[in-house]
């Protein structure tokens, strides 16, 4: 799986937030994208180690500002690392880019005070890309709606996609069938059950 920009591309690593928390934050959706990549720039600078292959994922699309899912989960290239920041604590998509902006200006709080070595020992924390290739739960289950799911969906999905993967059926395999039940459990596992 290859972090995408949309739909939203959440590290397996990392369990989603059951309940929503109301932030303080007043940052507008434009303001908290450039905070974040502002402070990331600021990291790399401070650091002396490029940021690169930078993606910003969400579920925000032209038109859709205000997703059901409003996690965000910000993906990039440090000193070797591939390291994903992912924030779904809060309810709305600004603030949980916000959160990813102080998240990284604590990196550079930590470069100042305890140095590179310490930042490495913090990032080993955020390395969290899944191996090069891997589908995500929904399109292995080819799930295309970006909000949430219920296991009611996942069942179905689950039921027809293995009549095309099943091993005992032509163009099924047992690789086919084991990602397909890997997917479901991942799915299922995300949302709580």
């Amino acid at each position: 799986m290859q972090a995408q920009q949309f739909p939203l591309t959440w590290p397996d690593t990392m369990p989603r937030a059951k309940t929503k928390a109301d932030s303080r934050f007043k940052t507008q959706l434009s303001a908290a994208l450039k905070n974040v990549r502002s402070s990331l720039m600021l990291f790399a600078q401070d650091t002396g180690k490029q940021v690169e292959s930078l993606t910003i994922s969400s579920n925000v699309t032209l038109g859709v500002e205000r997703p059901s899912d409003t996690g965000v989960a910000v993906w990039f290239v440090w000193d070797g690392m591939q390291v994903c920041i992912a924030v779904d604590r809060y309810a709305k998509v600004e603030d949980n880019l916000q959160a990813i902006h102080h998240i990284v200006e604590a990196r550079r709080t930590e470069m100042r005070h305890g140095g590179l070595h310490i930042v490495r020992a913090t990032f080993r924390g955020f390395t969290a890309l899944p191996a090069p290739n891997r589908r995500s739960w929904r399109e292995v289950l080819e799930i295309v709606t970006s909000g949430p799911v219920t296991a009611e969906n996942i069942d179905a999905a689950y039921r027809r996609v293995a009549k095309k993967c099943h091993p005992d059926v032509p163009g099924g395999s047992h690789d086919a069938m084991s990602a397909l039940n890997s997917a479901k459990s991942q799915a299922l596992k995300e949302i709580g059950e």
